[in-house]
């Protein structure tokens, strides 16, 4: 597939030793500024992470998260060396990024759709993005009923990596995951625990805003 014009993503998670841990806090808002100066970003976020597995509420201070939208590949070349990216990998343990290219999105993510849904997917991978805005009036609910279902993915097979993300404790949350197969995701999709949770989300109207991304993995040499 020729990707000279389509619009990538990228998900980046940081992990910081303990001395560098509020530093890092701390880019939640300093980093904004060369996040925005980068050019060929249409869009990111920078989010912290959940401890344990999927999502928790226990927050994971050592583990950091940016999300990129890219204009093009080209553009997302320049990512390893631009001011945004060595900012924070000098001060990081480690860092690891998944490339992907966008096959379904829907909803909005602070009034927006920054996606575009310009690839396919036939078979193998594919990666999930789940981001909500909850209502105040709903987190109650919300944190009753999710960690049961977050739980529910453990040792779920064809599930190779799944992390909470979000850009407020509580309120502004978010899921990545990545699967060996689309055919994987819909067997824990339909299981009662997820399909329970689905349905008390829509009759409870618990959520203010919500996005609901599909992606393929793309390999950082084929950019």
């Amino acid at each position: 597939m020729d990707l000279k014009n389509q619009s990538i993503s990228s998900i980046t998670f940081f992990e910081y030793r303990k001395g560098k841990r509020w530093w890092a806090f701390n880019q939640m808002q300093l980093a904004i500024k060369p996040l925005k100066n980068q050019e060929g970003i249409l869009f990111f976020k920078l989010m912290g992470t959940g401890g344990g597995f999927g999502f928790s509420l226990k927050p994971d201070f050592r583990t950091y998260c940016l999300f990129i939208v890219w204009k093009d590949p080209q553009s997302a070349k320049s990512y390893t060396q631009s001011e945004a990216y060595l900012h924070f990998n000098k001060n990081c343990k480690s860092n690891f990024t998944y490339w992907m290219g966008c096959i379904q999105s829907r909803g909005t993510w602070g009034g927006t759709n920054p996606l575009v849904d310009t690839f396919s997917y036939k078979t193998g991978p594919i990666m999930i993005l789940t981001r909500a805005r909850v209502n105040w009036s709903k987190i109650p609910r919300f944190l009753w009923h999710t960690p049961a279902a977050s739980r529910s993915l453990e040792g779920t097979e064809g599930l190779l990596f799944t992390k909470g993300i979000g850009e407020w404790p509580l309120i502004e949350q978010a899921t990545f995951s990545f699967w060996e197969s689309a055919e994987h995701m819909k067997r824990y999709a339909y299981r009662k625990e997820h399909l329970e949770i689905v349905k008390k989300v829509k009759k409870e109207a618990w959520y203010k805003e919500e996005l609901f991304a599909r992606f393929v993995p793309i390999s950082p040499e084929g950019l």
